[in-house]
């Protein structure tokens, strides 16, 4: 016999945000107390809107099954006494099984026997399981909590209303004052409370009071209504999944409708007027078939045909105020120049701790310069990096920035058009930003992604150096997401860089132009160094490198990331080659004796006439030229040619004594090796790997 469980969480209206979320962790943490209990179902389908978290189950066994369980006790010479009767240590154990004593069995165990016994445990009806799932519903988290009425306990929403139906019986459960029932809320203006008979009629009641429950069909007939609405007005519509995704979640029953706005708004940059629609009033823009913009949007309401007029007039005066403000801010900032806005910079405070924004704009200016002659750009390229370096914050107080915060860069590469500045500079006064997000999208030019690198850098080392370094889930600062986001950036580029150098030549740049600002910028070098390694850590995890790969190219003695990622992808790629083990092994066995040495000289010096085998010979020639070659070589070269060093160092240990008693020889041959590790360590701590 099965059934159908149904649970609903009746609350006050959720932001959109966590509506998904939150109803998949139900039905994941109910997956796993079924599992849990042994309870068999065919399926779990979620349910869910502003007011509402919902599972249905499906197919759900009528009862746990029954469980045979074997367990084993004391050994059979202390089961049973000389009279071969049960001892005191066979009847404790058959007591604390819940079992007579002539359950008991003996089986060999590991050569010997020992006492065994059937444990029969009948399974429980799930009827009687279910009000368990009230811990789950009370452990649900969220991103924000709160409390109500006198009540110490928190959650997204107050809870309302709970319905807990196993088909049509009804399954106790309490929450505060709430007990389950089958009573549930239609929408809140068009419907009313309705009593569900039985869970399967769930969403058909539901529908009857002006509720779609299912997030997938709400979805689709927000999508009908809107193609409905483009086709008949000529329009093409950009479905933008993470606006579509809020509005399912910001209506119960959804009624699309058109909009209307006054042409000379167009006037206003593109961005500003999708940015007031789409960010600031969850409105879709619409554009002709042209692919222009049209004075048009499309809204979508919490409710049906009715008044709709009404609705349309009131959506369109919010918006045009929205866009009389933007057309305003628009002229207003066109009646000041770039230096005028720099000039307000000075005023501006980055950080109380660190200085003010012109001061930053400074000492990235000098990052930037010197990054760029590093990544190897042209004259050209460099003269655009130094203009965009010295003026690329200058939106941020212009009036259209200060009202819509999230088009700063934006509106700083239109405005820099309209002020004069190249295409190339004003690109990167927006691009500087990126990536906004872990995964968001890098800047595309390389000015953009030099000053975009800079920027970060100056942000990170400047935290750093006044001592305001994340930890834990503390990051107020994006710290992280900027020094992953360099990772990105360098990797997409195939641009080499430094880190571990990186710090000290920075605080020496800016002491030679006089922008330290009395901060110590070659403060907290460790904390810094191991920041960029996690994120390169971070990186590796997510392309599923396994751990003791990462732990190898980590500890890498040059960090630099591209470098680092070429490691990774060649040890990847090798891996599974028959080669590999044994190269490996001569490598690392290398890197053991070379940590021998306690002085590690920056120059090391071989005498060849101190040789007393050919293969020390052999060994400092192949050296020698893989040396002349190293840094002009890819890194799959570099591995190519050590796995071709592999005879040539089996053959060396197999000749010589490295720890020989002449001091001279010992000392010339650990030498050898030095030269030899410090090639190797471009592979990072080969002794991380796991080789079999």
């Amino acid at each position: 016999m099965t059934a159908t469980y149904l649970l609903e969480i009746g609350l006050e209206e959720m932001p959109a945000h966590v509506v998904r979320p939150s109803v998949m962790q139900l039905l994941d943490k109910t997956a796993a107390f079924f599992k849990e209990q042994k309870l068999t179902y065919d399926e779990i389908k979620p349910f869910a809107t502003p007011r509402r978290l919902a599972i249905m189950v499906t197919g759900l066994a009528d009862r746990q099954p029954d469980q045979v369980e074997e367990a084993k006790g004391p050994a059979k010479r202390i089961a049973l006494d000389a009279d071969g009767n049960f001892t005191k240590a066979a009847l404790g154990f058959a007591r604390g099984q819940g079992v007579q004593p002539e359950a008991i069995t003996f089986k060999d165990f590991k050569g010997e026997p020992y006492v065994f016994v059937e444990k029969k445990t009948v399974g429980q009806p799930t009827a009687e399981i279910l009000p368990e799932l009230k811990k789950i519903v009370m452990g649900l988290t969220f991103p924000t909590r709160m409390k109500w009425g006198t009540n110490h306990f928190e959650y997204i929403r107050p809870i309302h209303w709970l319905v807990s139906l196993l088909d049509d019986q009804i399954i106790p459960m309490q929450i505060l004052d709430v007990h389950a029932g089958r009573t549930t809320q239609g929408h809140r203006f068009l419907g009313h409370q309705i009593e569900i008979a039985s869970a399967q009629d769930y969403e058909a009641d539901l529908d009857k009071v002006f509720v779609i429950a299912d997030m997938a069909k709400r979805q689709a007939v927000i999508e009908d209504q809107i193609h409905d609405l483009a086709v008949k007005n000529g329009w093409r519509v950009d479905l933008d999944p993470d606006l579509l995704e809020e509005v399912v979640n910001l209506v119960e029953y959804p009624t699309a409708f058109a909009g209307h706005f006054d042409p000379k708004y167009l006037a206003v940059p593109e961005p500003v007027l999708i940015t007031s629609m789409k960010d600031n009033q969850r409105y879709f823009y619409v554009r002709d078939q042209s692919g222009q913009l049209a004075p048009n949007f499309i809204g979508v309401r919490n409710g049906n045909q009715e008044y709709l007029d009404n609705v349309i007039a009131g959506n369109e005066k919010v918006l045009v105020a929205r866009l009389d403000d933007a057309k305003f801010f628009f002229e207003e900032d066109q009646k000041l120049s770039i230096h005028d806005y720099v000039e307000k910079l000075k005023k501006v405070t980055f950080h109380d701790k660190i200085g003010t924004m012109y001061e930053k704009m400074q000492r990235v200016s000098v990052i930037a310069a010197g990054l760029g002659h590093v990544f190897g750009l042209s004259e050209t390229e460099l003269s655009d990096l130094n203009r965009a370096s010295h003026i690329y914050k200058f939106d941020i107080v212009t009036g259209m920035v200060g009202e819509f915060p999230e088009l700063q860069g934006v509106m700083g590469e239109i405005y820099a058009k309209i002020f004069g500045e190249n295409a190339v500079v004003a690109q990167a006064v927006r691009e500087h930003y990126m990536p906004t997000s872990a995964e968001g999208d890098l800047p595309a030019s390389k000015v953009g992604a030099t000053l975009a690198i800079a920027d970060k850098i100056d942000t990170i080392l400047a935290f750093f150096a006044v001592g305001m370094i994340p930890n834990g889930s503390n990051d107020p600062y994006a710290l992280r997401r900027q020094s992953y986001g360099i990772v990105r950036i360098l990797l997409a580029n195939h641009w080499h860089l430094s880190l571990a150098e990186l710090q000290a030549e920075i605080a020496s740049s800016l002491k030679k132009n006089d922008l330290t600002f009395k901060i110590d910028w070659q403060k907290n070098p460790t904390e810094v160094q191991r920041f960029f390694v996690d994120r390169l850590r971070q990186l590796f995890g997510e392309k599923h490198l396994r751990h003791d790969f990462i732990d190898a190219i980590a500890n890498s003695n040059d960090l630099d990331p591209t470098t680092i990622n070429e490691v990774a992808a060649t040890l990847d790629t090798h891996r599974e080659d028959q080669d590999f083990k044994p190269t490996i092994e001569a490598l690392t066995r290398v890197i053991r004796l070379a940590n021998k040495i306690d002085n590690k000289p920056d120059q090391i010096k071989i005498d060849p006439s101190l040789f007393e085998n050919p293969s020390e010979k052999a060994l400092y020639d192949a050296v020698t030229e893989l040396q002349a070659d190293f840094k002009q070589q890819t890194v799959e070269q570099n591995y190519q040619q050590m796995r071709d060093l592999r005879p040539i160092i089996e053959s060396y240990f197999e000749e010589n004594m490295i720890m020989a008693d002449d001091e001279k020889i010992r000392r010339n041959r650990l030498n050898q090796l030095l030269i030899l590790q410090r090639l190797i360590k471009v592979f990072g701590d080969l002794q991380e790997l796991i080789v079999k």
